[in-house]
């Protein structure tokens, strides 16, 4: 009689138990009060009131990381994409005001690589340490044939809170406020299906020298996302914030206006900050226009915070405190019209693309 073994339809059970017991370390390094960040059981538990909370209201977000994956799959660099799929939740977290406090991850592939899978997941739990959140759980799916030989992907999912009528949601701002921004670390993790066109018109490989940093290629474009959570629940908290944008697809044209309310738009000028190295490369390298750039890519600026002008130089001086480069780079005015864009940046021409 014929028997079937799940290892050779493309299954390995014992390479998913391999990982699982190589990343529980990782796990319990991001615990936190509330969690014990224990890995193995149906579900994850989190005390809220171990937390410090009170009368809490939750925030869940998901996110990806999107093409950017394909970089590091093609370059086997895998350490740092963790760091971009916490990042790409938990400063959707902060933005409404949330402290993020427990994060999953669901990683799926074609055959498991324990080598890869646990780079990965320790790039997972160096975001959550980042971002001051457990890392509780998550899934590993093995599944042959659903993707190509070394491909993967990855989702995230987070969990925060804040006490009742702690948010912000930008229902405040008013012509006069003022807009600062918080500098990235790079491209993020947003606009990567035209950063690899760029690349692949350029014929480059990934272990060339970068033409903009002092790098291989495919390590200055996997710079991981800045985890802004720390800096900005101290703005939020301090007062200081009215609102928070995190800057992602869609750029600083369409990110801004959705903190915004009906009536103003925001002004921002091109001249407060110099564009970063890996942008002015990708417009030239690419014949990409500044107004097509300020609409794909965050430009230098991850997140954007307004803030009353009375709060103005106390909030820059915390956010540089608290490790960020902060800078002015705009102002809140009334709409011209109702149809005008709740964003526009003047001056582009001053970064000489």
């Amino acid at each position: 009689m014929t028997t079937n073994r799940y290892s050779e339809a493309g299954v390995d059970i014992d390479a998913g138990e391999a990982l699982v017991e190589a990343i529980k370390p990782l796990a319990k390094s991001t615990r936190r009060p509330g969690s014990e960040a224990g890995l193995g059981g149906f579900g994850a538990l989190f005390d809220l009131k171990a937390a410090g909370f009170k009368d809490p209201i939750l925030v869940a977000t998901t996110d990806g990381v999107g093409t950017k994956l394909k970089i590091a799959i093609e370059s086997g660099q895998h350490d740092t994409v963790g760091i971009d799929l916490v990042a790409m939740c938990v400063n959707d977290l902060v933005v409404q005001g949330a402290e993020p406090l427990l994060f999953l991850d669901y990683y799926a592939t074609g055959k498991l690589d324990v080598a890869a899978g646990t780079a990965i997941v320790k790039g997972i739990a160096e975001g959550c340490r980042q971002a001051g959140c457990a890392l509780v759980g998550g899934e590993t799916a093995e599944m042959p044939g659903m993707y190509s030989s070394g491909d993967y992907d990855l989702a995230g999912f987070s969990i925060g809170a804040m006490e009742r009528g702690a948010g912000i949601d930008g229902s405040t701002v008013k012509a006069g406020d003022v807009v600062i921004g918080l500098a990235s670390t790079g491209v993020h993790s947003n606009g990567f299906s035209l950063v690899r066109r760029v690349v692949a018109s350029a014929e480059l490989a990934w272990d060339a020298p970068a033409p903009f940093a002092n790098d291989t290629l495919a390590r200055a474009l996997l710079a991981p996302t800045r985890v802004y959570v720390k800096s900005c629940i101290k703005l939020v908290r301090a007062g200081h914030a009215k609102a928070l944008a995190h800057i992602t697809g869609g750029g600083l044209i369409d990110n801004v206006p959705r903190v915004l309310p009906d009536g103003v738009q925001v002004q921002i000028d091109a001249k407060a900050w110099n564009l970063p190295p890996v942008f002015a490369w990708l417009a030239r390298a690419g014949k990409v226009s500044a107004a097509e750039m300020v609409r794909v890519f965050n430009c230098g600026v991850g997140m954007v915070m307004i803030v009353d002008p009375a709060h103005k130089d106390a909030a820059l001086k915390l956010a540089r405190e608290h490790g960020e480069t902060a800078f002015e780079i705009g102002v809140v005015a009334e709409k011209p019209s109702a149809d005008a864009p709740g964003c526009v940046v003047s001056n582009l021409d001053n970064w000489k693309l």
